[in-house]
């Protein structure tokens, strides 16, 4: 790290020690990383950079949170030289770094807001005694169907393929994260800290393959891996041997669970071996369907063919769930497009004929195509 003439130059250089907080990074940590190890609303500075290569390793690293443009100082620390640059033009252009000579690179903070610590901390303010009364009440039960509202909206945002709109889904469905923890801190139960180490042990156990010595050939042995590995965690917890179904939500959407459950299943080899049985087994749903006789024995029919659509859905790796939402909001659309013509022409859909409405509905698809 810094000696403590190397830092007083630093500081006079970048005026850092008017600075309330300073993260001081070694360079060497980045050459491990894939995103930055401080928080991008404080001040940074990495040291002991002596080469032109390290120097991009660091760059390359930062990239993940900060922008191209953002500025910043490289300081040779021997000579007092700081080079003022982009972390882009660091990044692409070479000749910065005299190889040999110990150098340090300042990032001035991103606006406020921008580090999950902030965010933390906001959400700690607005559940204080002088926060806001709302938030104050709130309790793990009373936020679940904000949740839940917010996972929809999420989906939405992603079945829309909208970066912006999930840009803003992702914080809300974060907030709703932080929230709960901060509520599980104050009631003594767990906090934001032991649930990232709880999901951080559990990535790293769960994959052998990429944080230990485990070969493994394709994603189905991952998944059979995954699978081997939280028996075993049940075990060691000493819990029953559970169902290789267990485990999902019931408030799960039932195509999402169907899927989910025929995923798990095949994972053990109780699959079709080609997708002719499949598309068999629909054939032979649609076959009982005509010959169902009672309102009991339809709805029986009717929920197997929907089990074997999903089937063939997993087969061609469709997400059955988002393929019936993405058909509903295309009806949806096209049916308002009806209406709104039917508004347009003086007319009543209840008086409109069924081939008056087609019309309008073939109008609506090339229209919206």
């Amino acid at each position: 790290m810094l000696s403590a003439e190397h830092f007083a130059l630093l500081s006079r250089l970048l005026d850092v020690d008017s600075l309330p907080s300073l993260s001081m990074v070694h360079a060497k940590a980045f050459t491990t990383r894939h995103v930055p190890p401080s928080p991008a609303d404080m001040p940074l500075l990495v040291t002991s950079i002596e080469s032109g290569a390290l120097l991009k390793q660091v760059c390359g690293v930062l990239r993940a949170v900060y922008p191209l443009e953002h500025p910043a100082r490289l300081i040779c620390l021997p000579t007092s030289h700081v080079t003022a640059q982009t972390l882009g033009a660091l990044l692409s252009q070479d000749g910065f770094v005299t190889e040999g000579l110990p150098y340090a690179l300042y990032l001035s903070p991103l606006p406020v807001g921008s580090s999950f610590e902030t965010f933390q901390e906001i959400i700690a303010h607005l559940r204080a005694p002088d926060g806001c009364p709302w938030d104050r009440k709130q309790t793990h039960q009373t936020l679940r169907k904000y949740l839940l509202e917010e996972s929809y909206e999420t989906l939405a945002a992603m079945d829309a393929n909208d970066p912006v709109k999930m840009r803003e889904e992702f914080g809300d469905l974060l907030l709703q994260i932080v929230l709960n923890a901060q509520i599980g801190y104050e009631a003594g139960t767990f906090n934001m800290t032991e649930v990232f180490k709880e999901i951080h042990d559990k990535l790293v156990r769960r994959h052998p393959h990429v944080f230990g010595q485990v070969q493994v050939d394709g994603v189905g042995q991952v998944l059979a891996n995954w699978e081997s590995i939280k028996q075993e965690e049940r075990r060691t917890r000493g819990e029953e041997e559970k169902s290789l179904l267990d485990g999902l939500p019931a408030a799960l959407p039932a195509l999402s669970q169907a899927q989910e459950y025929q995923s798990r299943a095949a994972r053990v080899g109780f699959d079709w071996p080609e997708i002719e049985g499949v598309l068999e087994k629909i054939r032979e749903e649609i076959e009982e369907i005509r010959r169902s006789a009672t309102l009991a024995e339809l709805t029986t029919e009717l929920g197997d063919l929907l089990f074997a659509l999903v089937n063939l859905a997993r087969w061609k790796k469709v997400d059955a769930e988002a393929a019936l939402r993405e058909t509903n909001q295309k009806f949806r659309n096209r049916f308002g497009y009806i209406e709104k013509r039917a508004r347009e022409m003086g007319r009543d859909l209840k008086e409109m004929s069924l081939q008056e409405m087609d019309a309008l509905w073939d109008e609506a698809k090339n229209a919206m195509r």
